[in-house]
């Protein structure tokens, strides 16, 4: 048996083993459990689905690095993450940006997956599905900040940026799909320059 056939399920067990240890008293319970439930349906997909998409080892990383990310941002709360805290007093920054570069992680490390599945299932070429998976993720990402918001008037309504941890911020939504959307093209510039070189020689 290939090592590549390995990669996969150790990722599902490194992912559910962060997971465990960040539902163990978690900053916010109720918010905790909101950040999760997306998170849930989304490994339930993959769970399902993942033998049929036979997505790439980078993908499959680029996927648990992501899942990461939220995690440790769901335990702690994206406002008050202590990384994004530290960086906050140290570099004298306005807000705890971690809630930006988790949505800049979002864009950058899924963009490639999804280009991958469309390469393979939807026939386009190189340069459109790269496109076209930045399209998806900015959509996601517009989709995901409607859900917040929805979700936000059902849970606390009233309250509005500050449940949803704006930290201020009135164009937080806007600000979160601009990282997103320039993770993505970061990503798909990267892999653009590589194919260029690989197909130069």
């Amino acid at each position: 048996m290939r090592s590549e056939n390995f990669i996969a399920p150790a990722l599902i067990g490194i992912c559910f083993v962060f997971w465990a240890l960040a539902a163990i008293r978690p900053f916010d319970r109720q918010a905790w459990i909101l950040e999760n439930l997306l998170l849930v349906i989304f490994a339930a997909v993959l769970f399902f689905a993942g033998g049929r998409l036979k997505l790439s080892t980078t993908s499959n990383c680029f996927i648990a690095a992501f899942v990461i990310l939220h995690i440790v941002g769901s335990h702690y709360t994206y406002e008050h993450m202590p990384l994004g805290n530290w960086a906050k007093n140290y570099f004298q920054l306005s807000r705890n940006h971690y809630d930006r570069f988790a949505h800049g992680a979002f864009g950058f490390l899924l963009a490639f997956p999804l280009r991958e599945l469309l390469l393979r299932f939807s026939g386009l070429r190189r340069g459109w599905s790269s496109w076209i998976a930045v399209a998806i993720i900015l959509a996601a990402s517009g989709f995901f900040e409607i859900i917040e918001s929805v979700t936000a008037q059902i849970v606390a309504p009233g309250q509005g940026v500050k449940w949803l941890a704006g930290q201020g911020d009135e164009w937080d939504a806007q600000h979160d799909m601009l990282s997103a959307l320039t993770g993505a093209l970061l990503m798909m510039a990267m892999v653009a320059l590589m194919e260029r070189k690989r197909f130069s020689r």
